[in-house]
C-alpha cells in the first residue's frame, strides 16, 4: 500500500498547478490532504474520482480555511469525521478511514502564528495525544499522516540555532513530539532515512526552496506493530504544487 501525505495549501490552487495530472502519474493507494481551504462543493472533485478514487472531505466551518481530505482507491470499512472534540472539529483538522489491516488518518495540526494560536496549538496537541493513545488501544495499526507543524530534531530544520524560539521548533513542541511518538509509534521516514537536509516545507520568502532552506514538518507516523511492514518512506521534494511537498510511505500489507 502506497500512502502519501500532502499539505496542498489550497486544493483548488494546487489543481490549477497540475495536481490532478501528478496524482494520475503517482497513483498512490491513499493520499491524505491537508489545508484544502475549500468545501467539497467548491472543488471539481470529479476529476479526482475519474482516476478511481473515493473522496472523503472534512472541511472547517470557516470557509476557505484549514480542512482535510482523504482520497482512496479502495472503499474503506468506515470513515470517521473528526475526533468528537468540538473545538478541534470546528476547524476540520482530523479525518480517518479504516480498512481491515490498517487505519489511515489525515491530520492538520495548528500552527502557532501568534500567542493566541500558540496556546490553541498546545491545547490541541495535548488533547490530540490523549485521543490518539485512547484510539490506539482499539485500533492497533494506525497511520497518522499529516502536517504536524513541528520539526522534531535539529536534523529536521535548516537552521536550528536561529529558529530555536520560533513556533514549530520550540523545545516544548519538540518534547511533545518525543512523547507523542514515545514507545508506541514510529516516524516512518526517519526509520528509513537518517540523512540531513530532508525537508517537506519551505517558506515562499528569500528563495528558500531553491536553496533548500526548509523544515521537515510533514510525517507519516505509524503504530509500532507496523514497523516490520515499512518498505520505504521518501520525501517527494521535486513536486511543486504547494509550499509543502508530498511524503510517501510504502507498507507491505
Amino acid at each position: 500500500m502506497n500512502i502519501i501525505t500532502y499539505n496542498v495549501n489550497g486544493i483548488r490552487a494546487a489543481m490549477k498547478k497540475g495536481f490532478v495530472d501528478w496524482l494520475r502519474d503517482e497513483s498512490p493507494d491513499v493520499i491524505c490532504i491537508q489545508e484544502t481551504k475549500a468545501n467539497k462543493d467548491q472543488v471539481d472533485f470529479e476529476l479526482i474520482e475519474e482516476l478511481g478514487y473515493k473522496t472523503y472531505w472534512f472541511s472547517a466551518q470557516k470557509k476557505g480555511y484549514s480542512g482535510v481530505a482523504i482520497f482512496s482507491k479502495q472503499t474503506p470499512n468506515h470513515v470517521e469525521y473528526g475526533t468528537g472534540i468540538d473545538y478541534m472539529d470546528f476547524e476540520g483538522r482530523v479525518l480517518r478511514i479504516d480498512f481491515d489491516e490498517v487505519s489511515v488518518m489525515s491530520l492538520y495540526l495548528p500552527s502557532g502564528t501568534n500567542t493566541a494560536r500558540l496556546d490553541f496549538k498546545f491545547r490541541f496537541m495535548d488533547d490530540f495525544k490523549e485521543y490518539i493513545y485512547s484510539l490506539n488501544k482499539e485500533i492497533k495499526n494506525l497511520v497518522i499522516c499529516g502536517d504536524y507543524n513541528i520539526c522534531h530534531n535539529a536534523i529536521d530544520i535548516h537552521d536550528p540555532v536561529r529558529n530555536k524560539n520560533v513556533s514549530g521548533f520550540l523545545p516544548e513542541e519538540r518534547k511533545w513530539l518525543d512523547l507523542f511518538i514515545g514507545n508506541d509509534f514510529i516516524d516512518s521516514f526517519r526509520h528509513i532515512n537518517k540523512s540531513p537536509h530532508q525537508y517537506s516545507w519551505w517558506s515562499y520568502r528569500a528563495n528558500s526552496r531553491a536553496n533548500n532552506k526548509g523544515w521537515r514538518i510533514d510525517y507519516n507516523i505509524v503504530s509500532k506493530p507496523l514497523i516490520n511492514k515499512i518498505n520505504n518512506s521518501e520525501i517527494l521534494s521535486d513536486v511543486h504544487h504547494s509550499d509543502h511537498c508530498p511524503v510517501k510511505l510504502n507498507l507491505n500489507l
